[in-house]
């Protein structure tokens, strides 16, 4: 394990449905549940799942291909079905689909050259939400005394 390897959030609700996830540099997301005029647009714990593996995966992607050009356009959509089987309630045929345009240029087509190189990085190895995804691992609950 490296240096520093641990990662944590607290959450807390703050009403009925409604939830804050703080990190340890003081960031904060807003989520929930439920809205008290039927208009939330807040976002659920399944599409900050989504958004975390798209967020990780986009870094990634950016970093190797922003080396050369700057994207015209750079979007990443992630998208999965929520099923309740045998196995409780889950997420499955999570597929993420980058939209990347740039410029005409040289380093422009270095920058397309490496696109499905970087995507592929990202997705076999080195973004860690869709890694922890895929491989699977045991999440552990405890419950403390307030």
């Amino acid at each position: 394990m490296s240096e520093h390897s641990e990662r944590s959030v607290v959450v807390e609700r703050t009403s009925s449905g409604h939830f804050v996830a703080t990190n340890a540099r003081g960031g904060s997301v807003s989520f929930g549940t439920s809205s008290d005029n039927g208009q939330d647009t807040g976002f659920t714990p399944v599409e900050l799942l989504l958004a975390a593996i798209g967020g990780c995966t986009a870094v990634d992607v950016d970093v190797a291909t922003g080396r050369h050009a700057e994207p015209a356009r750079f979007s990443v959509t992630v998208r999965g079905d929520k099923v309740s089987d045998d196995l409780g309630n889950r997420m499955t045929n999570i597929e993420v689909a980058f939209t990347v345009a740039f410029q005409d240029g040289e380093e422009a087509e270095r920058a397309r050259a490496i696109l499905p190189r970087a995507v592929k990085a990202s997705h076999d190895r080195l973004c860690t939400v869709s890694r922890t995804v895929e491989i699977g691992t045991p999440v552990t609950t405890t419950v403390t005394d307030a």
